[in-house]
């Protein structure tokens, strides 16, 4: 059994690789029955979420992730996320990997924003906000660059010295990053912003939105939870990741439809769709908005990418 620690999982999930086999896995054959989605009472703290995330390819592959979600952790210095993915055979059952989760999670992550931007976002959209400090922030960075022509990055956070430390290591990446001490002035600039955060109150206002931008919504994944008001909702031509997940589970879309502030009829399409040419972004002044609340392909997409090359590289060496 092959077993890929963080590290190892990163250097298996190249971005372009990444990106195109979600793309694949969109288009062709994926079973992916509903995630299950536990509250964890932790005494003294935040309730914590168990989820679990199963998905396979008939006669291929079988895949199921096991996450837990702990907002309380950055009281302990330690993400909030943590989880293991095990890959098994679709024809024996044979457990094949182990892979960490946590990095598998984050990277599939920002490879299906960037994916959903590339066909909604502008093909000239230059700068980046990215709101939220978490392991993500980097990955979000790194991810859209690598589908639109990124040149002025803003990080914004509640916590500046977290901006700060984020912003630094995008520099050292290559990045052209500076925090963002006022969010309404840097969403009001921004052609795509992108959200990674545990709110469970609106951070983003439609007001903000200036034409053909594109709003990222891919932290908040409970129906209590949510990154965006009711106007940029509103405003918007709406996306999700899948119908199922975001009607079950996203907030920033169930929330303004039990007030009225939209039908169901207001989502468009799904990442699926999108990937196929089936839907898009319309004209350049049209404001989209994607929302993800993450789907067991993805996760088995870069699972079966991460074991493949490894094998791969195991083979050239």
């Amino acid at each position: 059994m092959l077993i890929l620690d963080p590290t190892q999982t990163r250097h298996c999930l190249d971005w372009d690789a990444l990106i195109g086999a979600l793309a694949a896995m969109f288009q062709g054959g994926c079973i992916m029955p509903v995630r299950h989605h536990h509250t964890v009472g932790v005494p003294g703290e935040a309730d914590a979420t168990l989820l679990l995330m199963p998905a396979w390819q008939p006669g291929e592959y079988i895949g199921v992730k096991l996450v837990s979600v702990f907002p309380d952790n950055h009281l302990r210095s330690l993400p909030a996320i943590h989880g293991s993915y095990l890959l098994s055979s679709g024809r024996t059952g044979e457990l094949l990997a182990l892979i960490d989760g946590g990095e598998l999670t984050a990277r599939r992550t920002a490879a299906a924003s960037a994916l959903a931007a590339r066909h909604l976002a502008r093909d000239d959209a230059s700068t980046l906000l990215v709101v939220g400090t978490g392991r993500l922030s980097i990955n979000l960075i790194e991810a859209h660059s690598r589908v639109r022509p990124i040149n002025n990055v803003l990080i914004w956070g509640r916590d500046r010295d977290k901006a700060v430390q984020a912003a630094e290591e995008a520099s050292a990446l290559g990045y052209p990053v500076n925090v963002a001490d006022d969010l309404e002035g840097a969403a009001r600039q921004a052609d795509i912003i992108s959200c990674a955060t545990l709110s469970r109150t609106p951070l983003i206002r439609g007001a903000w939105l200036k034409p053909g931008s594109h709003l990222d919504l891919i932290g908040a994944f409970t129906k209590d939870m949510r990154e965006s008001d009711d106007e940029a909702v509103r405003r918007a031509r709406v996306f999700v990741d899948t119908r199922a997940g975001a009607f079950a589970e996203a907030g920033d879309i169930l929330q303004p439809i039990a007030s009225g502030v939209i039908g169901a009829d207001h989502v468009v399409a799904e990442l699926a769709e999108l990937v196929s040419g089936a839907a898009g972004r319309r004209s350049r002044e049209e404001v989209t908005l994607f929302k993800s609340v993450g789907a067991a392909l993805e996760d088995l997409a870069g699972a079966i990418l991460a074991y493949q090359t490894a094998h791969s590289d195991a083979a050239a060496s």
